[in-house]
């Protein structure tokens, strides 16, 4: 017998003509009558679904047809193809030999599922913003050319029970079917540590479903999780994953290659390159890249064919200033 909860979001879901919610409730209610041993009410139900699928909606308003084979995802993933290598990525060398040992794992998965060993398919990420986790995904994706699926958190949680859960169990579905490195950001919001949650539970049975479809995902597709906030991920996560990478802000080193990295054919050898770096210390790889772009800019504007390193460390200052003001 179906739930309360599922009859009310079932007959909100009519009420507000929304289609997706309604079709959504529809199958779990059909879950949980087959989980009650209700085989043929189950079977009916999702009978009814799938003739309710393939009739066009009542909204005035058309969507575009999707082309990526995604059609069932409606907008909980937005689909790209990255074109970002290796070597456009700046990270220190341990997280460099991380990538490459799982660049390595799945282009060979072949020869290491031959003696019944799995690639690294699993990776969380954590650090700061602007550190370099979502251009880690990019890079992943676009050294395997396989597309990115960027799942979009506000539209995977929902306030209404089960339809997280639900959403989440369509997104794995999907992993199966459409081979890719699919990134869930700001993952924090589903990962949050149980002993935290207040939300009534809910929340905790999201993170026991995404738990249990991570473990159970045996698909060729990449899962990346990004979170800024490591310290308030539940402790079960991280033996989930095959890999935990953290990322912070660039040392000497990085800020070095990555200011080289970034002008490119602006760039001259500098002999300030100490000052630079200093003045460059404490931005993260997003802002340290947002200012060699300011510098660039001013060097085209100035019909300029390299960047100077008084632009270069003016741009940086700038760009530390905001931060400086806005910390008081």
């Amino acid at each position: 017998m179906a739930t309360a909860s599922q009859v009310t979001t079932l007959i909100r879901a009519f009420k507000e003509n929304d289609r997706e919610r309604f079709i959504t409730t529809a199958i779990q209610l059909a879950a949980h009558e087959a989980k009650l041993g209700h085989g043929a009410v189950a079977l009916e139900i999702r009978q009814l679904v799938d003739a309710l699928k393939t009739q066009p909606a009542s909204a005035k308003v058309i969507p575009f047809k999707r082309t990526d084979g995604l059609e069932d995802m409606g907008d909980l993933v937005v689909p790209a193809h990255p074109e970002e290598r290796l070597p456009e990525i700046i990270l220190p060398q341990l997280l460099m030999e991380y990538l490459e040992r799982i660049l390595l794992e799945y282009r060979q998965r072949s020869k290491l599922q031959a003696h019944g060993m799995s690639p690294r398919r699993k990776v969380l990420l954590a650090g700061p913003p602007g550190t370099g986790k979502t251009m880690t995904a990019r890079v992943l994706a676009g050294e395997l050319h396989l597309p990115l699926y960027t799942v979009l958190m506000d539209k995977l949680v929902t306030k209404f029970m089960g339809e997280t859960s639900a959403k989440l169990r369509q997104i794995f579905s999907c992993m199966s079917q459409h081979r890719g490195v699919y990134l869930f950001d700001e993952f924090d919001a589903i990962g949050g540590d149980r002993a935290r949650d207040n939300d009534v539970g809910e929340m905790r049975r999201v993170l026991n479903a995404f738990l249990q479809l991570l473990e159970a995902d045996s698909s060729e597709s990449l899962i990346i999780a990004a979170t800024n906030e490591a310290g308030i991920l539940d402790a079960a996560l991280f033996r989930r994953f095959d890999d935990v990478l953290y990322y912070g802000a660039p040392d000497a080193a990085s800020i070095e290659k990555l200011l080289q990295n970034k002008l490119g054919v602006f760039w001259q050898k500098s002999s300030q390159m100490s000052s630079l770096v200093e003045s460059a210390k404490g931005l993260s790889h997003a802002e340290i890249s947002e200012a060699c772009a300011d510098a660039v800019k001013n060097a085209i504007l100035h019909d300029r064919v390299k960047v100077t390193d008084e632009e270069l460390q003016a741009t940086l200052c700038t760009r530390k200033a905001k931060y400086t003001a806005v910390n008081g």
